[in-house]
């Protein structure tokens, strides 16, 4: 097997046809490079360089073996190029998921803001349920997920991000809309249009249910937002969603917002990311800008309270 350290040895005096100014470039002694070089003409069993005197000449040899020797440290200098550039972060790719909620009503911001930040490093968001990008995170599938705690894994650390108020909705005309704080009972009949299993907001529905010993008369369950709040317009029965996610039909009066009597409902949205594994440059500066964003203190916060903060950023820059 070839000696990395005696071909970088001839490499250089090849290149200079110079032993002391291969020493010099190696930090070593000229009688070291010698050394070296000896070692590996045995190893090759062929003759590298002839001298003249004091100076040193290319063999037919070791012109042909240079040719190819010069090549693996051209690529050793690229090599380490790319190690430098990711380490700050001017090549990489960061790999995030998170619900589609907050992929529709947060993420384009505080991308945006990454972007501008590490414009060379390349974006992969991947939207699911909480669930199911959990399980993206001990796949190796993505690096961070925003996203509620749909069950517990030991193997995923979950900081607190936001809490988001979970509202029920109807459509205006429902006979239970513009009442005030009416009882679970007076809900237990109607026809509930669910989220998906898996979803953080599903799993605080149920936990609701079950408290109150009853359950759900599910008319459907489906990931898309957009077309549970169609449903309910039309009055095809009532949910549960994320009050951001339905603040523009609210304050347009297409959806009515409910309060339960005892009840307020929060969802616990998280940072997660795997435990005992080092994440990579982008997945640590993507991390630095959310910390920066809802410190500790702020919370809790919901998603309209921290894009307001980073238009406000964004307006004093």
């Amino acid at each position: 097997m070839i000696n990395f350290n005696q071909l970088r040895g001839f490499c250089l005096a090849a290149k200079y046809e110079n032993f002391t100014i291969a020493a010099q470039k190696l930090y070593v002694t000229q009688p070291a490079v010698t050394a070296q070089i000896k070692l590996f003409e045995e190893y090759c069993g062929l003759k590298l360089f002839k001298k003249r005197g004091r100076k040193v000449y290319l063999s037919d040899e070791g012109k042909t073996l240079y040719q190819y020797a010069r090549k693996i440290f051209e690529y050793e200098e690229e090599i380490e190029n790319v190690i430098g550039n990711m380490r700050e972060l001017k090549i990489g790719d960061l790999r995030i998921g998170t619900t589609k909620t907050y992929a529709r009503y947060f993420m384009p911001l505080i991308l945006t803001k990454f972007h501008e930040t590490y414009p060379q490093i390349k974006i992969h968001l991947d939207e699911g349920s909480s669930l199911d990008m959990a399980y993206s995170l001990c796949n190796f599938q993505n690096e961070i997920a925003i996203i509620a705690k749909a069950e517990d894994h030991s193997d995923i650390c979950f900081f607190p991000f936001s809490e988001e108020e979970v509202v029920l909705i109807t459509a205006p005309d429902h006979p239970l809309a513009g009442k005030e704080d009416i009882s679970f009972d007076q809900i237990s009949e109607e026809s509930v249009i669910m989220k998906e299993i898996g979803s953080g907001t599903r799993k605080l529905v149920n936990d609701l249910f079950r408290k109150n010993h009853r359950f759900p008369n599910m008319l459907m369950e489906t990931s898309n937002t957009e077309f549970i709040k169609q449903l309910v317009q039309r009055g095809d029965g009532i949910s549960f969603l994320v009050k951001e996610a339905v603040a523009i039909e609210l304050e347009e009066g297409k959806l009515a917002a409910v309060r339960l009597q005892g009840h307020r409902i929060f969802l616990n949205v998280s940072i997660a990311y795997l435990k005992n594994q080092r994440l990579s440059p982008p997945a640590r500066a993507f991390l630095d800008i959310l910390g920066k964003l809802a410190p500790e203190e702020m919370l809790p916060q919901g998603i309209g309270a921290l894009m307001a903060k980073m238009l406000a950023q964004r307006k004093g820059s």
